[in-house]
C-alpha cells in the first residue's frame, strides 16, 4: 500500500453487520501497514453531520429533495472535514455508508433518478469516490433479528 491513502466504504442495509466489518478491518489493516486506520460513518458523523441527521429524523414529513439535499450537505462537510484531510495524511479511511447508501435510499426508497442523486453526492464530495466499496447481504429476517437484539429487544 504505497498510496498516499485508502479510501473503503461498506455498504448495505441496516443490522448486516457494516459497522463490525469495518472494525474488523480497519484493526487487521493497522496490524499488517502499521497506517493510520481512521472508522467513520454517514450520516452524522461529526458534529454539523448530528444536526443535519437529527433534522432529517424529526418526525415530520420532508420531501425526497429536501432529504437529498441534506445528506449531501452532511456529505460535503464529512468529506471536506474527515475524510479528505485524513486520506492527505495517508490514512486508510473506512467508512460505514457512503455514495452507495445515497443512491439507495434517495432513488430506491424516495423515487429520485439514480442519476441526480449520484451527481449531487459526487458533487457534495468533489468527485472523491472510494477505492473499494464492500457490500453487505444478509436475509431481511435476520437482519431484522440482529437490530431488535442489538436494541435490547430481543429476537
Amino acid at each position: 500500500m504505497n498510496a498516499p491513502g485508502y479510501f473503503i466504504s461498506f455498504e448495505g442495509g441496516e443490522g448486516v453487520g457494516k459497522s463490525t466489518q469495518s472494525r474488523l478491518l480497519g484493526d487487521w489493516l493497522a496490524d499488517l501497514t502499521g497506517r493510520e486506520v481512521l472508522l467513520t460513518f454517514e450520516p452524522g458523523a461529526t458534529t454539523l453531520g448530528q444536526e443535519l441527521r437529527a433534522a432529517v429524523m424529526h418526525g415530520q414529513d420532508m420531501g425526497p429533495r429536501a432529504e437529498a439535499l441534506i445528506y449531501a450537505a452532511d456529505r460535503a462537510h464529512h468529506v471536506e472535514t474527515v475524510v479528505r484531510p485524513a486520506l492527505e495524511r495517508g490514512a486508510v479511511v473506512i467508512t460505514d455508508r457512503y455514495v452507495d447508501s445515497s443512491i439507495a435510499y434517495q432513488s430506491g426508497g424516495r423515487d429520485l433518478p439514480p442519476g441526480e442523486v449520484e451527481h449531487l453526492s459526487l458533487w457534495a464530495a468533489k468527485g472523491l469516490r472510494t477505492d473499494i466499496t464492500i457490500l453487505l447481504d444478509l436475509d431481511p429476517e435476520a437482519a431484522a433479528a440482529r437490530r431488535a437484539a442489538a436494541e435490547g429487544k430481543g429476537a
